[in-house]
């Protein structure tokens, strides 16, 4: 059983290249619960926007410099201090650190309340994205490496799927509990911060949990080890790495499409002739359909047929073939063909982060790292599409921004299919950690990756078991 570490060098060999199924189910479920706490604040965040735009009287653009500050901070901290933290500490330290950073951001809400001041929230919705794209940093890591390699896209898709009930259960809190009596009134500013109070007090618990917590550390060194077992060959330099930079580009044309369609799928629904409160139910409909599909999409992944990149493939191009439809059609068929959209999406940014990290190696946090910034495509696209439908005053036609989009993330799907399915799928079928009797493990010691990862390389004291 693995030993627990507070701080860990990235260049020691650990007992995390070794875990099997087993061993991963106590740390993967709690990082799963990290999951839910920013799908849950992600869910708020659209009920923010459409309650301040009534309470402080500003117009639907500025209301939508909330969303920028929340994924402008996953432009910033990934690549810069959340990846450094994660290199050179490991993933508790960079748990307890997003939590931390999410407390201070969660708490910063009650002056802002208390002054109603619209770039105080926008400021403290920055700091609560700094302390989330950092818990995702980690997070979206931990889960595609810790434990065998050929659950992967599972483990990271069931996470992903108990982000999307976060993400669905909060604007039903918001409507039903925290703003029911209150929704167009100055009172409902002091609901926000009483909500954003209680989240801080529960992640400040969480830091404890994490810090307590018997959990595993997966190092670099550990990823190159794994894939030397099962490539048998090096990963060679990062600059080769052409699978993850068009993993990244599809991450960020995907993810900035998918916010677009959420951010106007209410104003789309409208235009088609349903009133605003079927419009939130529909949007509510979508989200539980698209969690669901999470759910789906990993209990089909377990089937040896339904290979993680056929799924990619599918699903990201049924994505566009539904979206172009809901732009060219009209009324209530073209609402339904919207929330068969937000069906497809469900699988496609677990799946696009996991087949991207395959085969890194020594580069497999520096990688995640950019696949995790990638999600600031949520703060590029959505505006092009608001300003399509500023200028057309049709929000049908500002569809075809989001549409575009997922054309152009399809080009990760097909260089996984066309020209890099057999390193995916050696990783897919790999017994590497499936058993007690089937896993990598060392005398100790630490790979010495040199001062210069792109041209140095090299494994000190360290045994494949292969019995």
């Amino acid at each position: 059983m693995y030993r627990r570490k507070i701080v860990v060098d990235d260049k020691a060999i650990t007992e995390g290249s070794g875990l099997t199924l087993k061993q991963s189910l106590l740390p993967c479920g709690l990082v799963t619960i990290l999951f839910f706490l920013w799908g849950f604040a992600y869910g708020l965040l659209d009920v923010l926007n459409s309650h301040f735009q009534s309470t402080l009287n500003i117009t639907a653009s500025k209301a939508s410099g909330l969303s920028a500050a929340y994924f402008g901070a996953y432009f910033l901290c990934p690549l810069t201090i959340s990846g450094w933290i994660l290199r050179r500490y490991g993933f508790r330290v960079t748990f307890m650190t997003g939590l931390a950073v999410l407390t201070v951001g969660c708490l910063l809400f009650w002056p802002s309340g208390v002054k109603a001041s619209f770039g105080g929230f926008c400021g403290s919705m920055f700091v609560v994205g700094a302390g989330l794209s950092t818990l995702e940093t980690g997070a979206d890591n931990f889960l595609s490496i810790c434990g065998p390699p050929r659950y992967s896209e599972i483990r990271l898709n069931l996470a992903q799927g108990i982000q999307g009930v976060g993400s669905f259960v909060a604007p039903l809190l918001a409507s039903r509990v925290f703003f029911a009596k209150t929704v167009n009134t100055k009172e409902g500013l002091k609901n926000v911060q009483w909500v954003y109070l209680g989240v801080a007090c529960f992640v400040a618990l969480l830091i404890i949990l994490f810090y307590l917590a018997p959990m595993p550390e997966v190092t670099d060194a550990d990823m190159h080890l794994q894939e030397e077992d099962i490539a048998g060959e090096d990963t060679g330099p990062f600059r080769k790495q052409y699978n993850l930079f068009l993993g990244v580009w599809s991450q960020f044309c995907y993810v900035g499409a998918q916010v677009a369609v959420a951010n106007y799928f209410i104003n789309f629904c409208e235009e088609a002739g349903y009133s605003a409160s079927m419009s939130s139910n529909l949007l509510a409909i979508g989200q539980g359909l698209y969690a669901f599909n999470r759910f789906l999409a990993a209990i089909l992944m377990t089937m040896k047929a339904f290979k993680p990149r056929y799924i990619l493939a599918v699903y990201l191009g049924l994505c566009f073939v539904f979206a172009l439809a809901a732009t060219l059609t009209h009324g209530h068929t073209s609402v339904a063909l919207l929330i068969i959209v937000l069906c497809f999406e469900s699988a496609c940014f677990a799946t696009i982060f996991t087949l991207a990290l395959r085969g890194l190696g020594r580069h497999t946090k520096r990688g995640g790292s950019m696949l995790v910034a990638a999600i600031s495509g949520g703060a590029a696209i959505p505006p092009m599409t608001g300003a399509v439908a500023t200028h057309t005053g049709n929000f049908h036609h500002a569809m075809a921004i989001p549409t575009a989009f997922y054309v152009l993330a399809w080009v990760f799907p097909i260089y996984a299919n066309f020209f890099n399915k057999e390193s995916l799928d050696g990783h897919r079928n790999t017994d590497l950690n499936i058993t007690p009797n089937n896993f990598a493990h060392t005398k100790g010691g630490a790979v010495e990756l040199g001062q210069d990862p792109d041209t140095k390389r090299g494994v000190d004291n360290v045994e494949v078991a292969n019995k």
